[in-house]
C-alpha cells in the first residue's frame, strides 16, 4: 500500500493529521523526559545471545485468491466514475506517558474521477473540509477560519502523492482512491492470504490479510459483485507498542448526483491564507 510508515507517535493520518498538519491546531509537542541512568549489563553468555536473536520472518505466503478479490475491487473503484461513502476512523497515538490513546473521527467523502474530491471530516479534531477542484487542493476550517492551498494539480493521483509527500501527512484509506488502487495496494506485499467469511455491521464480507516489511494490513471486503470494502485494519510493526489503524466504510453510493459546485472551495470572507506544512515529529501529548 502507499503509505508513510509512522515514526514513534507522530505522523498521524489525513483524518488527524491534516489539521494539525495546515492549521497547527491540537496536543502539544513532546517534552524532554529524564533518562535513568543504568550500570552496564555483564557480557552475556553465547546461548543467552543466541536466545535473544529474533526470529527470521516467515516465508513469503501469496495465495492467488487473496490477490484476485483484491485486484476485483480495485477495477471495480477504479472504473465508478464517481462515489461518495462514509467512514469512522481510529488511530491509537503515544502520549508523552507513553500509553497509547485512541482518538476518533469521521468523514464524508466524495469522489469524481479524474480530478475532484470533497471531504468533509470532524471528531476528535476541528471540523476541516478539503476541496480539489481538478486544479489544485484547498483546506478549510471554519472554527478557525483559516485555508490553505496546494500547488497546481492535475489528477487525483498527484494530489494524493502531494498530500503524503510535500505535506508529510499519512493517509492509510487513500489507496481506494488513486486511478489503479491494486497496483498501490500490492507493490511491496511478502504475504497475502485469505482469512474467512466474516460480517461488517451485519453485511457479508471476506476478510483478507496481508503483510509488508513495515506493515500489517487487512481489509473485508463485501460479498457478491459489489465487492467494496467495509473495513481497513493496520498494525505499524516498526512503532513500539504496534499501534493500529482502523476505518469502516458504510453508505457507498456508485452513482450519486453532485452538484457542480460540490468540488469547488468558495473563500470565506476574511480567511486568512496559511502553508501546507508537514506535521512535525514527537510525541503527541495529551491534554
Amino acid at each position: 500500500m502507499k503509505k508513510i510508515t509512522l515514526p514513534p507517535g507522530s505522523k498521524k493520518p489525513l483524518l488527524f493529521a491534516i489539521v494539525l498538519a495546515i492549521f497547527g491546531q491540537g496536543c502539544a509537542q513532546n517534552e524532554a523526559k529524564p533518562v535513568a541512568v543504568q550500570a552496564p549489563a555483564a557480557t552475556p553468555p553465547p546461548a543467552a545471545v543466541a536466545a535473544q536473536t529474533p526470529a527470521p520472518p516467515p516465508a513469503p505466503i501469496i495465495q492467488q485468491a487473496a490477490l484476485d478479490r483484491l485486484k476485483q475491487m480495485s477495477e471495480q473503484l477504479a472504473a465508478t466514475p464517481s462515489f461518495t461513502y462514509h467512514a469512522n476512523s481510529s488511530i491509537e497515538l503515544q502520549a508523552v506517558t507513553g500509553q497509547f490513546l485512541t482518538f476518533f473521527a469521521d468523514s464524508n467523502i466524495a469522489l469524481q474521477r479524474p480530478n475532484k474530491l470533497y471531504a468533509h471530516i470532524e471528531g476528535d479534531v476541528p471540523s476541516i473540509h478539503l476541496y480539489y477542484d481538478g486544479s489544485k487542493l484547498s483546506a478549510f476550517d471554519p472554527q478557525k477560519n483559516l485555508h490553505s492551498a496546494s500547488p497546481q494539480l492535475a489528477t487525483i493521483d498527484e494530489m494524493l502523492d502531494f498530500v503524503m509527500g510535500k505535506a508529510q501527512i499519512n493517509f492509510p484509506s487513500a489507496d481506494f482512491l488513486y486511478s489503479n488502487p491494486y497496483a498501490v495496494m500490492t507493490k511491496n506485499l511478502t504475504h497475502a492470504i485469505v482469512v474467512g467469511k466474516s460480517k461488517v455491521n451485519g453485511v457479508p464480507c471476506e476478510h483478507f490479510a496481508y503483510m509488508e516489511p513495515g506493515i500489517n494490513w487487512e481489509i473485508w471486503i463485501a460479498s457478491g459483485k459489489t465487492a467494496l470494502p467495509l473495513r481497513l485494519a493496520m498494525t505499524y510493526k516498526q512503532v513500539a507498542n504496534f499501534p493500529r489503524f482502523l476505518v469502516e466504510f458504510s453508505d457507498w453510493n456508485l452513482k450519486p448526483k453532485l452538484k457542480a459546485d460540490t468540488f469547488v472551495f468558495k473563500i470565506p470572507a476574511d480567511a486568512k491564507l496559511i502553508e501546507f506544512a508537514p506535521v512535525a515529529n514527537g510525541q503527541t501529548q495529551a491534554k
